[in-house]
């Protein structure tokens, strides 16, 4: 149930529809979209949550026409489309007792019997049903289109207006026809049509609002003539300057007269209200709507001392629906704005509950507790509003913004402060919520583009968090701790999917162990809020190079450093290409061949000690120097004397030709001289030997331009400057006039 409260602090509670006030209810024919795709599970409400449907099916397809109560005040009847059709509630079941369809839309009708059983309407097509229990009884046309239908119980004459001067009399007693009422215009203007008809309950007296002329003329029952002529002030009501593209022809749109006989209530095409004493040609009270539409429904709320609200007035055109005291006009008891255009008002009598025909699927009620009890089928109204009283209840702002007086300034909407258009509340203003959405667009005119962009980025937004990301990277501290406490729960986690997967097959062990009792998430440094620091904090940094790192991971370090083989491989693999390359430089070169007293020093290289030069990146060979060729082998082994003895002992000779030549025992040479494929090392003393004896220290070998180890060890030692250079660094030379050795020539030579 939803609570709005007047400017009066009057309390007005919906009951069925949506709420006063809302405009935040969905396009009927959303509603009905919806509806009939989830077939009343995914239906949308149009009522907030919190609201009570007091009658069920309170609702038409496409809009409601006509609402009345019987006199008994059991039923409800209402009328509208589409298709046309009648429905008749239950109100004591609070439910829908049954549906009748029509061939036409209605326009009007009557009750004419205490119940529903009896009912007379008036139809679009100009015809006239009237319907029985039973369902339709029978039918008749009339000459034109009917506007109004009334009854006169003490006749039984049905009386219908419609466009022109005449209106139709229906004797229902005698089945038939009888003479016509002919209304004349006593002015110039000619009667366009007869809009509302009234018969007064205390002396039958009958009362026809005229179009065109802008006056209601008497008639009496009995002799069937007129009586009297009302004249409104059409001068006073009319506006000043007449509006463009609509009728300003003055005219009298609803009637109502109340029971004491006298008083008459008037509403006109303007959108005024005049109350009259019947004795009097000058209205004691007036009262706009302020919409200008035509007023449709007027109604005198009696009730006598069961009524606190005795006296009052219902006034309603498609906009609003006012409630105000007769003897006070300039202020309301009750304003109600409906969500939708307002086709017809009725009161119940006796009690304080309005129920409401408009454009929309659901019909609406307003129970109004300060205007009058809840009627006796829904009499439990009363308990729920005393409860609801000391809850927070939504209040007559619903469609107002609130903006301070900067903002204000800065729309430039100054010239407003102090009229009816803003609402001063605390430090601002309440402005209506239209008048801002317009001001807002007249000082920013792309204030929808930004807000379509917001909407655009907000939508991809949710988009992109609903893509598959990748895998976000672990903490930056400690990162390989992190990345094996992972690879160990997802080893977990796949050998117990192994073992539900078998458990699943039906493996006795596994069954066994799926008894036990399944333990708790397994704790581990990274869930664990304790050591979140050290995930996070810098300072937490394992140093794994560290000495207290090798000794509690000693396979961790053993796996990540060199030994000294590998290492000294690598030194001497980096040596020598960068004498290939021709990239070592001066310096290094002179420091190789110098003579240095530290050569017999066991620390003079220590791969362990020594840092690892920085590799040099390669360089392309400079102009004008001729890369390093391969020398070719022999296509055959020169086995002749004489002059090939200098060759095989040149540095062009083959490796068997040496061979060969070491082999040969020759003049001169003792047989521990000759050399049988190995390298003689001969051990030279120094020239400072008797110092070095004298002083007690080991003799050091003396240098013979050849590379020393250390611990008097060099390598080389011979005379010939050629074959140690060949030796040492390899052939730098291409050999010429040779073929090199393949498979082929080898296996011609065997």
């Amino acid at each position: 149930m939803v609570t709005s409260i007047g400017a009066d602090s009057v309390k007005v509670y919906t009951v069925n529809g949506a709420a006063s006030g809302s405009a935040s209810s969905l396009p009927d024919w959303l509603t009905r979209k919806r509806a009939a795709r989830g077939k009343g599970k995914r239906a949308v409400r149009e009522q907030v949550e919190g609201s009570i449907d007091l009658i069920q099916h309170f609702e038409f397809p496409e809009a409601s026409n006509r609402i009345r109560t019987t006199r008994d005040g059991r039923f409800a009847v209402a009328t509208g489309v589409y298709k046309p059709q009648m429905r008749v509630y239950d109100l004591h079941q609070l439910t829908m007792k049954f549906e009748r369809h029509s061939d036409a839309e209605n326009v009007d009708f009557v009750i004419l019997s205490d119940d529903w059983t009896k009912t007379l309407h008036l139809q679009n097509d100009r015809t006239i049903e009237v319907h029985n229990q039973s369902g339709f009884l029978y039918r008749t046309r009339i000459p034109r289109f009917g506007r109004a239908l009334a009854y006169h119980f003490p006749s039984c004459d049905a009386l219908v207006s419609a466009s022109g001067s005449e209106v139709y009399r229906l004797n229902l007693d005698q089945g038939r026809f009888m003479n016509s009422l002919q209304l004349q215009s006593d002015g110039e203007a000619e009667i366009e049509g007869v809009n509302a008809i009234d018969i007064n309950p205390a002396h039958q007296l009958f009362t026809f609002g005229l179009s065109g002329t802008g006056t209601a003329q008497f008639w009496d029952p009995r002799s069937r003539t007129r009586v009297g002529v009302l004249q409104l002030p059409s001068s006073q009501l009319l506006p000043p300057m007449p509006t463009a593209g609509t009728d300003n022809a003055f005219s009298i749109t609803s009637l109502a007269s109340r029971s004491d006989g006298l008083s008459l209530a008037v509403g006109t095409s303007t959108g005024h209200t005049l109350l009259y004493d019947l004795r009097s040609m000058a209205p004691f009270a007036t009262k706009d709507q302020g919409y200008g539409l035509p007023v449709h429904c007027l109604t005198w709320i009696e009730g006598g001392s069961q009524m606190a609200g005795d006296g009052l007035v219902v006034s309603a055109d498609k906009k609003v629906v006012k409630i105000w005291d007769r003897n006070d006009a300039s202020s309301n008891f009750a304003s109600v704005t409906p969500a939708t255009d307002v086709n017809h008002v009725h009161h119940v009598p006796g009690s304080g509950m309005l129920m409401l025909a408009n454009e929309g699927i659901s019909m609406t009620s307003y129970y109004i507790p300060q205007l009058g009890p809840a009627p006796k089928w829904c009499s439990f109204l009363d308990n729920i509003t005393e409860e609801m009283e000391d809850q927070t209840v939504r209040n007559v702002y619903e469609d107002f913004k609130f903006i301070e007086k900067s903002e204000l300034s800065r729309m430039g909407l100054d010239h407003l402060i102090g009229t009816p258009a803003l609402r001063p509340y605390m430090h601002g203003y309440f402005m209506q919520l239209k008048l801002y959405d317009a001001a807002r667009m007249i000082t920013n005119p792309f204030a929808y583009e930004e807000h379509r962009e917001k909407l655009v980025k907000e939508k991809m937004d949710k988009l992109s968090e609903s893509r598959i990301r990748a895998r976000k990277d672990g903490p930056k501290i400690n990162k390989a701790l992190a990345e094996r406490i992972r690879r160990e729960e997802e080893r977990e986690a796949k050998k117990a999917e192994r073992k539900k997967a078998r458990q699943s097959n039906g493996d006795e062990d596994v069954e066994m162990d799926a008894e036990e009792t399944p333990a708790k998430e397994k704790a581990n440094l990274l869930n664990d809020s304790r050591f979140k620091a050290m995930f996070e904090n810098p300072e937490f940094q394992v140093d794994e190079s560290s000495r207290e790192f090798g000794l509690l991971n000693p396979s961790t370090v053993a796996s990540k450093r060199k030994t000294a083989v590998e290492e000294e491989d690598e030194e001497a693999s980096r040596a020598s290409s960068e004498d290939i390359l021709g990239e070592k430089s001066d310096s290094e070169s002179d420091s190789g061949s110098e003579d240095s007293s530290d050569a017999g020093d066991l620390d003079q290289y220590n791969p362990r000690t020594t840092a690892k030069a920085p590799r040099k990146a390669y360089t392309p060979m400079p102009p004008g120097r001729k890369a390093h060729q391969p020398k070719m082998v022999s296509l055959r082994a020169d086995t002749a004397g004489g002059g090939s003895g200098s060759r095989r002992g040149g540095k062009d000779a083959s490796f068997g030709e040496r061979r060969q030549s070491f082999g040969r025992k020759s003049a001169g040479q003792s047989k521990s001289e000759v050399w049988e494929g190995a390298m003689e090392t001969s051990w030279v003393p120094s020239s400072n030997q008797q110092d070095e004896e004298g002083s007690g220290r080991r003799p050091r070998p003396k240098s013979r331009n050849g590379e020393k180890y250390g611990g008097t060890m060099e390598k080389g030692g011979r005379n010939d400057d050629d074959q140690e250079e060949s030796l040492r660094k390899g052939r730098t030379k291409r050999r010429t006039g040779v073929r090199s050795g393949s498979k082929n020539v080898f296996r011609q030579m065997g």
